[in-house]
Formats: structure tokens, C-alpha cells, sequence
């Protein structure tokens, strides 16, 4: 790609257009500035920059002990593989699956942390990076890129680092929205050409008793959603699932952290449409977008969509100044007093805290609002409950007893707040499967003497 392809106004006499090319770099190049010992931020998700981050571990032999921050990121992450310890160490905000075998073994880090409160261990210099990674469109007239997919995850890191190298890139979509940064602030440029990292829907499971118990759920939590509510939904078998039931409501808004492919037909068919909206009215409001090319496109310049950093769309206050906010969020396991895991099953680290109780507190506090925790009563074999007597030891609660409101299973819903433990107990063993409602309430008996 040259200068030639971008589209600008008027590239001749652009007052970028020198800078531009001063920085432009091969990779190589680029990347022989990172040292021993240095502090890495990389921009996450399908977004990650690749071309700059295969250079990187190409010098692996010259580097030792560099740091490498960020949550999840889509794609083979080369540098946390068996043998690059003594190179490079990742530090995870959020386990992605492809980064759970390195933190099980100790050959990497996982930090828990609210989402909208990652980007304050940089704000506040707890993190100092000394160089990022990202991955943005090219120019415009003004000499401004933008982040694209993912601009949550990374514009405050980035512009806290002492470089930034940037793949400009002619297939990342123009996100709009706080997602620019002007080459100005750039250090170096390296042109590719390079498709965007994608994550498919894909069905949970091939059996169908499994297919007919999301599908019970995406029933069960789509009744409790009201026309005109704002949604909070991301990626996986139950924001899916309750997709399908959406399709006869009316005026629903998006406010959420992250979003896929999903949304689109519901964009196109008139049901999202923002318009009853408290803030940002007719607007979608998201960090990142972890989705195919089908989304990547529809984001492209489209006004409907504006991105944010996280701390800004998952600050609970900001969430809950949209009136009928519902916050969809799954787990791993709920014990029968409310306590919810969703990051480890025992000790083992699986995932991270994510937007989970960002959302939760602020749908608590949304005028009509509705915190939702929904997942499967049982293991997809019906072997184990997943409402449980008590959590596993060792088992991190990401939403405490007091944060919880609804709980959905395929069996019903249960609504806890300001609920007893007895009554708590009750209304979780009622959604519970049927084959473990016994041992659920011979527990509570002997336990709670009710």
C-alpha cells in the first residue's frame, strides 16, 4: 500500500503527508527498538497486530525478560509458547483460551481486575510501557487513524507508552467514535495489507439436547427484556441464543463492552434502534468487536457505531444513567446463596473478571434496569449441577451474593435481591435440574437448618 491508495483530500498538500513518510519503516526496522527488559502493551482482540508481533519474536534471541500486557487476543500468541521464557513473559487482564495453558504452567500472568479499571494501571503509571503495538486505518485528510475494532483495550495504554509502532493498515475498518489517533503521535509506521483476526459464531455443542437447552435460556432471559431496554450482551452460546428471541421487540439499544456478528440482522430489521436511548441516543456504544468480516464491514465509517475507551463505556456510573439497562452475563457456577464464580473452576484459572460486575452494578442502578447471570443448570453431560451447595475450594466470586439480582437457567428465573438466604436458596434450587433439587435442599437443611 502506498500514500497514493489512502484517500484524502488533498494528499499533495497535506501537512501530515511529510511526517508520514519520515516514519514509514520496514518492520525490521520498527521492531529494533524494543529491548531487554521492556514493558509491551499490545492491542487485543481480532485487532492484534501481527505482522509487527511475528517481528518481534523473530529477535528473540537478542531479547531477555520483556513484559507483554494485554487481555485477550485472537490468534496464536507465539511468544508465550514452552522455550520463550527466558524471552518474553504475558501478563493477561483477561485468560483467552489460547493463553491458558501458559498461566496453568507459569509461564505467564493473569491480573484480576475489573475491565474499567485497566486502563487506571496505566493512568495512574502502576504499568509503564514503553512501547505499544496497535493496529489502525490508514489517515484520513487530517492525518488521523483510526483504532477500528478495538479501541477499549488500547488507546489509553498506547498513548501512555514512550512508542508506539503502528501497523497502518488498508484493512482495518474506520471505527468512529474516541478512536483516533493522528500520526503525529506515532513514532514509527509500518504499511501492510492484512486481513483482520476472525471469531465465528459456532454452535456450543453438536447435540441437540444441548442446542435445546441454550435455546430454553435465550427464551427465558429475552422474556425479561422490555422494548426500548439498552443491552449489555457478548460473544458465545447464550448472547446467541437469546439473539433468536429478540426479533418482535422494539426500539432496543446497545450499550455494551463488546459485541460480534449478531447484532446485525437486528440493526438491520429496525429492532436496535437506540431511540429510546437515556445517553448517546440512536448510538451503539461499544470497546471492541470480536466477530467475523461481516461485522468488521458493517462497522466501517457507519455513524450508528461509536467506540470508546473501557473506562468510559464500562464505567458502572455511565451505565447506569441508560434507563431499562440489561446486563447479560454468564458463569461457570452459582452456589445456593447467590455467590458467583466466573473466572476459575476451582483454583484453576480460566478467564477473568471482564466486564462481568462493570455491567451488573450498573444495570443494579439503571432506572428498570435488569443484572442478569444466566448459564446451564448442569455440565453438558447432566453429570454435575452447576447451582451448586458451595463453590468449589479455591473458586474465585466474581459477583458477590449482594450484587446478584437475576440468575437464569433453562428451567426458569430466579430473583434474589433483597432476598434471605433461606428464600435465596429456595428460588436457585427451583431453576436447579430437577435430578439435584434433592441434594440441593438436604444440603440447605443440614446446613442453614431451614
Amino acid at each position: 500500500m502506498t500514500m497514493d491508495e489512502i484517500k484524502v483530500g488533498k494528499p499533495n498538500t497535506a501537512p501530515w503527508l511529510r511526517i508520514y513518510n519520515e516514519k514509514l519503516v520496514p518492520v525490521e526496522e520498527a521492531v529494533k527498538v524494543i529491548k531487554s527488559g521492556d514493558k509491551i502493551v499490545v492491542q487485543p482482540g481480532c485487532a492484534s497486530p501481527r505482522t509487527i508481533i511475528d517481528a518481534m519474536v523473530n529477535r528473540k534471541e537478542e531479547l531477555e525478560n520483556v513484559d507483554i500486557y494485554h487481555i485477550l487476543v485472537v490468534g496464536p500468541l507465539s511468544y508465550i509458547e514452552p522455550g520463550m521464557e527466558k524471552h518474553f513473559r504475558h501478563t493477561a487482564f483477561f485468560i483467552g483460551g489460547n493463553a491458558r495453558k501458559a498461566v496453568s504452567e507459569g509461564r505467564a500472568d493473569a491480573v484480576p481486575i475489573h475491565l474499567h479499571e485497566v486502563t487506571m494501571l496505566f493512568k495512574r503509571d502502576i504499568i509503564k510501557p514503553d512501547v505499544a503495538f496497535i493496529n489502525v486505518s490508514p489517515p484520513d485528510e487530517h492525518g488521523f487513524c483510526s483504532y477500528g475494532i478495538d479501541v477499549g483495550n488500547i488507546k489509553t495504554p498506547a498513548e501512555k507508552s514512550k512508542i508506539i509502532i503502528a501497523q497502518i493498515n488498508k484493512q482495518m475498518p474506520r471505527g468512529l467514535g474516541n478512536s483516533f489517533i493522528h500520526i503525529n503521535k506515532i513514532h514509527y509506521l509500518v504499511e501492510v495489507d492484512d486481513p483482520l483476526v476472525e471469531l465465528p459464531q459456532v454452535a456450543p455443542d453438536t447435540s441437540q439436547t444441548v442446542l435445546d437447552v441454550y435455546d430454553k435460556i435465550g427464551q427465558n432471559v429475552a422474556s425479561l427484556i422490555e422494548d426500548g431496554s439498552t443491552l449489555q450482551m457478548g460473544i458465545g452460546a447464550i448472547p446467541d441464543s437469546v439473539l433468536k428471541y429478540l426479533h418482535t421487540k422494539k426500539d432496543l439499544g446497545i450499550h455494551t463492552e463488546m459485541f460480534s456478528d449478531g447484532l446485525i440482522d437486528l440493526i438491520m430489521e429496525g429492532v436496535i434502534t437506540g431511540e429510546k436511548k437515556t445517553i448517546h441516543p440512536g448510538k451503539i456504544i461499544a470497546g471492541f468487536v470480536l466477530g467475523t468480516k461481516r461485522a468488521f464491514d458493517y462497522v466501517d465509517n457507519n455513524p450508528v457505531f461509536e467506540f470508546h475507551p473501557q473506562e468510559y463505556v464500562n464505567d458502572p456510573f455511565i451505565i447506569q444513567q441508560n434507563t431499562k439497562m440489561v446486563a447479560i452475563n454468564s458463569s461457570i457456577e452459582v452456589d445456593v446463596t447467590g455467590q458467583v464464580c466466573s473466572d476459575s473452576i476451582g483454583t484453576k484459572l480460566f478467564s477473568g473478571f471482564g466486564g462481568q460486575v462493570d455491567f451488573i452494578r450498573g444495570a443494579a442502578h439503571s432506572e428498570g434496569g435488569k443484572p442478569i447471570i444466566a448459564l446451564p443448570a448442569t455440565t453438558k453431560d447432566e453429570r454435575i449441577s452447576r447451582i451448586v451447595p458451595m463453590l468449589k475450594p479455591g473458586a474465585g466470586v466474581v459477583t458477590s451474593r449482594a450484587d446478584v439480582h437475576y440468575v437464569v437457567t433453562e428451567f426458569g428465573v430466579a430473583y434474589l435481591f433483597g432476598k434471605s438466604i433461606r428464600e435465596r436458596a429456595k428460588a436457585l434450587i427451583n431453576i436447579a435440574h430437577p435430578k439435584f433439587r434433592d441434594e440441593l435442599t438436604k444440603f440447605v437443611k443440614d446446613t442453614y437448618n431451614f
